[in-house]
Parts: structure tokens; C-alpha cells; sequence
């Protein structure tokens, strides 16, 4: 095809300006404007010429210019990362990539049975995977991330119950926070209130006020574990014994990679587990390689109000034979319609068809092995860093990934050593002064199992020299 002189490749079939003049008058339109014109209204068109460069026509020259735009970010292959709170960087294995790019299953929608090439099985597997690592019975497919999961986790309670009071830490992730919020009084139905619980410095509940709330009107009680600062809960299971007293649900949000090494929620009294498996096999995609996890008991009261739909096991007519499929399709929004108690759309089918595939691919001995792996790191790099003077770790142990580092007495803020750092090649800790003021100068570094010793020693060498110059 031929454009002003230029060749257009690959070629786009109807593209041919002889063969559009045909269509539009096939259908009575001298211009493809007027395609527009009818369903769109006059007050809502731009009606400017609109800013735009020269367009390239060829696919080889769209690549380079993409790519050379690309170029101009600094992302985590050419930087250290310490940056987590939320997203931080794990190890693909090679087979999640190899395994998601398939043809199959390269889409991030879960599938009816007329898109279905294995994808019910392996979304199966996932859900299978995914609640023996939770130590639970129960998985609907996976939300868009783990805020919408921590959100609906309080929705599902609120309507387990009928009370409309959830108890929250008061030092807990500021993004996931802003979901709930914003997601619990949007639904049509009673509001739900959230009382904030006491907690330490470093996030970890204050049991005397957490006694002093858990009333008859709490449906729930939300801990994070790890929490957002990293520190574990070490009284999870007297958390759990006051939410059973009082009649209310345990949600437990946790990071499933810990999971190989920290005890799992249901097992210290959670009724309902949540969380992102971004860590499990996914890349950081600019923060879009999320996916959220809902897992609960098998009993119908919960199963009822997952909001999603559920994949099940079925034997066929063939002996030795399985099959799979969605099951009680009629409670989940899809099928209840206008009548359903929560809302959903097309699903990260894919990212939960990866973490099947780590999972998988771990088993329990890797899972544990990556767990301890990530501790060890962890606990080594705060070591080090606090040896540096002027830097204070206010993290104390157990902590799990993440822990807070406190520049006070350094004379610089988090945002002056951050960028600094970017000469060393480094992504800092995220900033913590904004979301927790009381904290000081003070930023949460991140180490995975990708960070080696090495890694380390040479963040800790910037920092040397940053605070000291």
C-alpha cells in the first residue's frame, strides 16, 4: 500500500483508498467523520486541530521510535532497586514467562468455555496452589490487586455479619487504605465505618486498644502480616482470639512469598486471607504486574459472598478423566446480574496463571528456601546500614522484605539522599515522611532475594558517602 509516497507496511486489509471510497459510499458517507458525527455530540467533539507529530507508516520505524522514548526511562534492569512498599522486584523463573506467552492463555480475561484451551485448568491449579499455601479451602479468581482484595475482604465480612464497623491499624499501607475507603461506602449498601486501632512506631497493634474496640457492632478486624513497615505480628493469634470473642471476622492481608516461612493467617485464627502475589513469578510491569487473592474456609457462608467467579474439579465420563469449570456460577456477579452484592469485570487471568506456574514450580521446600533467603537478606542489609553513622534502623526484628531506616541525624531529608542516590545507579527507599510524619525523615528500604551481597554492600557504600559528604 502507498500513502504520500511512502510505503505503509504491514499491510491493512479495506486501507486501500480506492477500497474505503467504496465502503463509505456503500453506506451513504462522503467522509469517515460522519461515523462520528451521529453518535457523538456536538458539544462533547474537540473542534481544534489537534497537536499531533507526523505520522510513521512503516512498523520498522514505529519500533525504533518507541524503543528510543522507552530509552529515556531508568528502570530496575539498568538500577539497584530498594523501592517496595507494595511492588517490589523478585525473581521470574524462565517457565512463567514461557508458560504466560502462550497463545492460549496470553489475555488478561478469564475465559468462557468457548475461549477455553486449558485455561479452566490451570486457573484450577492456581486456585489449588494458592489455598494450600494460605492453608485454606476456598479461592474465587483473582482481582485486579490486593487493595480490591482487601477492600471486598471487609465487603464480604460486613455482609457475613451484618455489622457495619472494621477495625484497621492506623499505621497500614496509605494506597491500600485509600481503596478501602473508597470502596467500602460505594457500594449500595450500609456504610461501613473504619475505626483505626492503635499500633507502635513500627506498626505493630496495640492489644489493649484493640480490646477496648473489638465491640458488638465490629464486623471486622484487619491486620496486615507482614505489615506495610515489614515488621511481623508477633501477637497474631491474641488478634484473632479477640475478633472470635466479639463475633467478628480476622481478615489477614499477607505477601504470599512469606508464606514458605511465616505461619499461615488461618492458621493463628483468620477467617478470611488476603493479599497481591505480585511476588510470585510476576514482573513489575510499572507497577501493573499486580493481582489480588481472596481465600476463605469452605463453608457456604463465606463462599456466598465472594464477589467473583469460582473454577471446580469434576470427574467425566471417562473414568480417570477430570474436567474443569465454573461453579455456582448464580451467586457471583456475573450471574446474579443487577442483583449481585458486589461488582466485577474482566480479571487478571493471566498473572494468576503465572503465580500457578511459580507455585508449581517452587513447591514447599523452594517456597521455604525463598522466604529464608529474603529474611536473611534482609536482616543482613539492615545490619549494615545501621552501622553507617548518622543512619538509625528503627525496625525491630522479626521483620520480613522490608524494615524503616531513619536519616534524622544525617542533615538531609529522604528526598535529597533518593536523589542522590540516582548517580550511584540506586533506587532509594520509599519515602516515608509524607505518609507517617511522626516517623521523622525515615524511608522503607526493600531487599528481595535478587539482591546480593554484593548489592548491598554497594548501597551501603552510597549511603556512606552521601551522609558524610
Amino acid at each position: 500500500m502507498q500513502r504520500k509516497g511512502q510505503i505503509v507496511y504491514p499491510y491493512i486489509p479495506n486501507s486501500v483508498p480506492e477500497t474505503k471510497q467504496a465502503m463509505m459510499k456503500e453506506i451513504g458517507i462522503s467522509d469517515i467523520m460522519e461515523l462520528y458525527e451521529r453518535e457523538i455530540p456536538a458539544e462533547l467533539r474537540f473542534k481544534e486541530d489537534m497537536q499531533l507529530p507526523e505520522p510513521i507508516y512503516d512498523e520498522y520505524t514505529i519500533k525504533r521510535h518507541t524503543e528510543k522514548i522507552l530509552a529515556k526511562n531508568k528502570n530496575c534492569k539498568d538500577y539497584l532497586c530498594f523501592l517496595g512498599a507494595g511492588c517490589a522486584p523478585h525473581f521470574v523463573p524462565a517457565v512463567c514467562d514461557e508458560i504466560n506467552g502462550r497463545g492460549e492463555f496470553l489475555t488478561a480475561y478469564v475465559g468462557e468455555s468457548i475461549a477455553d484451551h486449558g485455561k479452566w485448568q490451570a486457573l484450577w491449579e492456581y486456585c489449588s496452589l494458592m489455598a494450600e499455601l494460605c492453608a485454606m479451602d476456598v479461592l474465587s479468581i483473582p482481582m485486579y490487586d490486593g487493595a480490591q482484595a482487601a477492600a471486598s475482604s471487609i465487603r464480604m465480612a460486613n455482609r457475613i455479619n451484618g455489622r457495619t464497623k472494621a477495625l484497621i491499624p492506623e499505621k497500614m499501607s496509605p494506597e491500600i487504605l485509600m481503596v478501602i475507603r473508597n470502596y467500602v461506602n460505594s457500594m449500595p449498601a450500609p456504610d461501613i465505618e473504619l475505626v483505626t486501632i492503635k499500633c507502635d512506631s513500627m506498626g505493630r497493634i496495640d492489644i489493649n486498644d484493640l480490646q477496648s474496640k473489638c465491640s458488638q457492632d465490629v464486623c471486622a478486624v484487619y491486620i496486615e502480616n507482614p505489615a506495610y513497615l515489614g515488621t511481623i505480628e508477633t501477637r497474631s493469634q491474641e488478634i484473632g482470639t479477640l475478633a472470635k470473642e466479639a463475633g467478628a471476622e480476622y481478615i489477614v492481608y499477607t505477601d504470599p512469598i512469606s508464606l514458605g516461612i511465616i505461619e499461615a493467617p488461618a492458621n493463628y485464627g483468620a477467617t478470611i486471607t488476603c493479599g497481591d502475589f505480585h511476588s510470585l513469578g510476576i514482573h513489575l510491569h510499572a507497577g501493573g504486574g499486580q493481582g489480588g487473592f481472596i481465600a476463605a474456609p469452605d463453608d457456604m457462608k463465606y463462599i456466598a459472598e465472594f464477589k467473583d467467579l469460582m473454577f471446580g474439579i469434576t470427574e467425566t465420563i471417562v473414568e480417570g478423566e477430570y474436567g474443569f469449570g465454573e461453579v455456582l456460577y448464580d451467586r457471583t456477579s456475573y450471574g446474579a446480574r443487577d442483583k449481585a452484592n458486589e461488582f466485577t469485570g474482566t480479571s487478571t487471568g493471566l498473572w494468576a496463571i503465572t503465580a500457578g506456574v511459580y507455585l508449581a514450580l517452587m513447591g514447599p521446600k523452594g517456597m521455604e528456601e525463598v522466604g529464608t533467603t529474603i529474611m536473611q537478606k534482609a536482616q543482613y542489609a539492615a545490619r549494615k546500614i545501621g552501622q553507617i553513622q548518622g543512619i538509625e534502623i528503627k525496625t525491630n526484628p522479626p521483620f520480613f522484605k522490608e524494615f524503616v531506616v531513619n536519616f534524622d541525624h544525617t542533615n538531609k531529608t529522604v528526598g535529597e539522599i533518593n536523589q542522590a542516590l540516582l548517580n550511584y545507579k540506586i533506587f532509594g527507599g520509599n519515602d516515608l515522611s509524607c505518609e507517617f510524619p511522626d516517623l521523622g525523615q525515615s524511608a522503607l528500604y526493600c531487599v528481595t532475594e535478587i539482591h546480593s551481597q554484593e548489592d548491598i554492600d554497594q548501597l551501603c557504600y552510597a549511603l556512606q558517602g552521601i551522609v558524610t559528604c
